[in-house]
């Protein structure tokens, strides 16, 4: 989420021939290497087995780079729905998360009929920077874990001595192979890369550390249908919604995100419904064959784009490659050391935490470095869903405040001895109060005129002021006139029918600035 629209070297055409074809298997197969670590550590995050963070991989890979909004884009597990999902699994074992993720795909699927998709853009900057920092600290924290052992009395400790250092030791080695091999070459992805290097070293020295295997067994088979082993009660209801809203609403985010990033990339438009429905539908299926459930990858996703994948092959042979690493080699990823995919989620979490905001946190307004700091800490106590909520409610009141606070008029007298009042802001909710007090109704003449040439009425509230207004005016034996309506403010006056009884004056050539031989005075300000 960090990542920026930067500038892609131009690609071969996307017709369909040998050559195009070359481009999109290596990217997918690239990819699929990619993410056999990540979906495994993913899934350590969300406290179940390693084959059902792949089995989700495989499932909502292929299914969304059949029928998503935009090809290119890559979807899996993700460590956002992981570190939501750990509570659920802890509480009430894994087949209740196996029934959560089918019902937040049907939400996925409701939110993408609906055409709800498109509120993404009501996602203000500063919530995106505090939602992937609350992420990246999230991630990191659960890593934490992986450095405790059982304590014997049936607790956990954390790790000391050489058990610790070899730990820490192995997970720095991930580390630096990640950070230096792409400055060698970019073809063979790093954290596999990483992961093959330090298992390499464990296993040629016979080195005495935690392994996949250690944790849970990994019997590797293709997937088959099951349904979850959950009664059909009201009480199953009520466990698994507030876990399916919270895990659609973030799998959404995430996936309308990397929809725009990939759209930006190359160029190209992409289908923020169509990928909603195919989300939904792709955490429907995977639900029924015990996976934990994804969305879109934005890492993933830009690995495939920057290998010059364009169209929905690429992401397509990913998923199949993936499936066949988990028939063929599944007794290899059990030697898998965990110090490596710790230290793969350490550079996740490196790569997600947005750097440059902390050092534009002065520059900024006050208000938007505020927002970025709930977001974060939100995110990092509550959850993401949460948080992004917070943090658009913060950014809206913010906006209002500062909305309201423009409201003023300058005062004028027309020709023929009528006051004018020309409005400048705009009049919704939060500017009433305000505009109220621009009127100096005890001293004004019989007729007044309130000029909305550089002012709009947004809403009810709008309205209801100026009827509030008339109706002193009219109490004072005075009327109130309106000039300079924008077509949709009379729209809104002829809706309310008589809720507003003023004169509208009749203006035939509105968009061009009148001279109605008015001389104003001084600009008028709310208090």
């Amino acid at each position: 989420m960090t990542a920026r629209a930067e500038a892609i070297p131009p690609v071969q055409s996307t017709k369909l021939n040998a050559s195009r074809i070359k481009i999109e298997l290596l990217a997918g197969l690239t990819v699929a290497l990619a993410l056999v670590p990540e979906a495994v550590a993913f899934a350590f995050v969300a406290g179940v087995n390693p084959l059902v963070g792949l089995y989700a991989a495989f499932f909502v890979g292929l299914i969304t780079a059949c029928f998503g909004g935009r090809p290119g884009m890559i979807s899996g597990a993700t460590g956002a729905l992981a570190v939501v999902m750990v509570t659920l699994v802890a509480r009430h074992g894994v087949e209740y998360l196996f029934a959560t993720v089918v019902l937040m795909g049907i939400i996925q699927v409701l939110v993408g009929l609906l055409r709800w998709g498109k509120f993404i853009r009501m996602v203000p900057h500063p919530v995106m920077l505090g939602f992937v920092n609350g992420l990246a600290i999230v991630i990191f924290l659960a890593q934490l874990g992986q450095f405790k052992v059982d304590d014997g009395a049936g607790g956990q400790t954390w790790m000391t001595g050489s058990q610790l250092y070899m730990m820490l030791g192995l997970v720095a080695l991930t580390m630096a192979v990640i950070w230096f091999l792409p400055k060698i070459t970019k073809a063979f992805p790093a954290p596999l890369a990483g992961i093959l290097v330090v298992s390499a070293l464990v296993l040629g020295f016979n080195l005495d550390t935690r392994t996949v295997g250690d944790i849970a067994s990994i019997a590797g088979g293709l997937p088959t249908f099951h349904v979850p082993m959950v009664p059909l009660t009201l009480e199953t209801l009520q466990i698994i919604l507030p876990y399916a809203i919270i895990l659609s609403a973030i799998g959404l985010i995430e996936s309308l995100l990397t929809l725009n990033l990939v759209a930006d990339l190359t160029n190209t438009k992409g289908g923020a419904s169509k990928e909603c429905v195919a989300q939904g539908a792709s955490n429907i299926v995977t639900g029924f064959f015990g996976g934990m459930g994804g969305c879109a990858m934005i890492g993933q996703s830009m690995i495939n784009v920057k290998s010059g994948a364009r169209t929905r092959i690429s992401g397509i042979a990913a998923a199949l490659f993936l499936l066949s690493f988990i028939v063929v080699a599944s007794s290899l990823i059990e030697q898998i050391p965990v110090a490596a995919l710790i230290g793969v989620m350490f550079m996740v979490v490196i790569g997600t935490f947005a750097w440059a905001s902390l050092k534009i946190m002065h520059k900024i307004p006050l208000t938007d470095a505020l927002v970025m700091i709930v977001v974060t800490c939100v995110t990092v106590y509550a959850d993401l869903a949460v948080a992004v909520v917070v943090g658009v409610i913060i950014s809206a009141l913010a906006y209002a405040w500062n909305a309201a606070s423009r409201i003023s008029a300058r005062v004028g007298t027309s020709k023929e001895g009528w006051k004018v009042y020309r409005l400048s802001g705009p009049l919704f909710f939060g500017s009433t109060t305000g505009f109220s007090d621009l009127f100096d109704i005890q001293n004004d003449p019989e007729d007044v005129v309130v000029d909305f040439m550089d002012s709009r009425v947004v809403d009810h509230s709008g309205l209801e002021v100026i009827d509030a207004l008339a109706s002193k005016y009219e109490a004072a034996g005075k009327r109130l006139h309106l000039r300079h309506l924008s077509p949709d403010c009379q729209k809104l006056l002829q809706k309310a029918g008589n809720l507003v009884e003023v004169s509208v004056l009749e203006d035939p050539d509105y968009e061009v600035a009148v001279d109605y031989g008015e001389t104003f005075e001084k600009p008028a300000k709310s208090n």
